[in-house]
Protein backbone atom coordinates (compact mmCIF):
# COMPACT_ATOMS: atom_id res chain seq x y z
CA UNK A 1 0.00 0.00 0.00
CA UNK A 2 1.14 3.27 -0.09
CA UNK A 3 1.91 3.93 3.31
CA UNK A 4 4.44 1.09 2.92
CA UNK A 5 5.98 2.70 -0.44
CA UNK A 6 6.39 5.78 1.79
CA UNK A 7 8.30 4.64 4.82
CA UNK A 8 10.25 2.47 2.12
CA UNK A 9 11.33 5.61 0.32
CA UNK A 10 12.56 7.59 4.05
CA UNK A 11 14.55 4.27 4.71
CA UNK A 12 16.62 5.75 1.20
CA UNK A 13 16.46 9.11 1.67
CA UNK A 14 16.78 9.03 5.65
CA UNK A 15 13.68 11.41 5.53
CA UNK A 16 12.68 11.66 9.52
CA UNK A 17 9.52 13.81 9.89
CA UNK A 18 8.15 12.59 13.38
CA UNK A 19 10.65 14.63 15.66
CA UNK A 20 10.47 14.06 19.26
CA UNK A 21 9.61 17.47 21.75
CA UNK A 22 11.61 16.05 24.28
CA UNK A 23 14.99 15.57 22.45
CA UNK A 24 16.72 15.58 19.40
CA UNK A 25 15.91 12.19 18.07
CA UNK A 26 13.47 11.93 15.43
CA UNK A 27 12.10 8.82 13.41
CA UNK A 28 10.71 8.07 10.13
CA UNK A 29 7.64 5.88 11.19
CA UNK A 30 5.26 7.88 13.51
CA UNK A 31 4.78 4.64 15.65
CA UNK A 32 8.65 4.69 16.24
CA UNK A 33 7.86 8.24 18.03
CA UNK A 34 5.27 6.96 19.75
CA UNK A 35 7.31 4.11 21.47
CA UNK A 36 10.34 6.65 22.01
CA UNK A 37 7.88 8.95 23.83
CA UNK A 38 7.87 6.42 26.54
CA UNK A 39 11.12 6.73 27.18
CA UNK A 40 10.63 10.27 28.30
CA UNK A 41 7.03 9.40 30.43
CA UNK A 42 7.68 5.90 31.65
CA UNK A 43 4.53 4.54 30.57
CA UNK A 44 4.42 0.93 30.54
CA UNK A 45 1.03 0.28 28.76
CA UNK A 46 1.20 -3.58 28.04
CA UNK A 47 0.83 -5.23 31.56
CA UNK A 48 1.78 -8.82 32.18
CA UNK A 49 -1.07 -10.94 33.72
CA UNK A 50 0.79 -13.30 35.46
CA UNK A 51 2.98 -10.99 37.49
CA UNK A 52 2.92 -7.52 38.06
CA UNK A 53 5.91 -6.35 35.88
CA UNK A 54 4.54 -3.97 32.50
CA UNK A 55 6.88 -3.24 29.45
CA UNK A 56 6.71 0.15 27.12
CA UNK A 57 6.49 -2.47 24.01
CA UNK A 58 4.38 -5.61 23.50
CA UNK A 59 7.45 -7.28 21.84
CA UNK A 60 9.64 -6.97 25.21
CA UNK A 61 5.83 -8.20 26.87
CA UNK A 62 5.53 -11.14 24.36
CA UNK A 63 9.36 -11.90 25.19
CA UNK A 64 8.55 -12.11 28.74
CA UNK A 65 5.79 -14.49 28.72
CA UNK A 66 8.51 -17.42 28.40
CA UNK A 67 9.59 -16.61 31.85
CA UNK A 68 6.58 -17.81 33.21
CA UNK A 69 6.39 -20.90 30.51
CA UNK A 70 9.34 -21.97 30.69
CA UNK A 71 9.54 -22.16 26.63
CA UNK A 72 13.26 -22.86 25.47
CA UNK A 73 12.50 -21.76 21.59
CA UNK A 74 16.27 -21.19 20.54
CA UNK A 75 18.11 -24.95 19.72
CA UNK A 76 21.73 -25.34 19.49
CA UNK A 77 22.24 -27.57 16.39
CA UNK A 78 25.82 -28.29 17.97
CA UNK A 79 24.04 -30.27 21.06
CA UNK A 80 21.29 -30.88 22.95
CA UNK A 81 21.13 -27.43 24.62
CA UNK A 82 17.75 -24.66 23.98
CA UNK A 83 17.25 -20.82 25.10
CA UNK A 84 14.61 -18.99 25.90
CA UNK A 85 16.37 -16.14 24.30
CA UNK A 86 18.29 -16.09 20.97
CA UNK A 87 21.03 -13.87 22.28
CA UNK A 88 21.52 -16.36 24.86
CA UNK A 89 21.81 -19.05 21.63
CA UNK A 90 24.70 -16.51 19.64
CA UNK A 91 26.40 -16.51 23.09
CA UNK A 92 26.39 -20.39 23.64
CA UNK A 93 27.19 -20.99 19.86
CA UNK A 94 30.47 -19.45 20.16
CA UNK A 95 31.49 -22.46 22.94
CA UNK A 96 31.70 -24.39 19.68
CA UNK A 97 33.42 -22.13 17.15
CA UNK A 98 35.55 -20.92 19.91
CA UNK A 99 35.43 -17.04 19.37
CA UNK A 100 34.76 -14.96 22.26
Amino acid sequence: NNDSLVLHLRSHSGEKPYQCNQCDKAFSCKSNLIKHKRTHTGEKPYQCRQCDMAFSQNSILVRHHITHTGEKPYHCTQCDKAFSMKCRLVLHLRTHTGVE
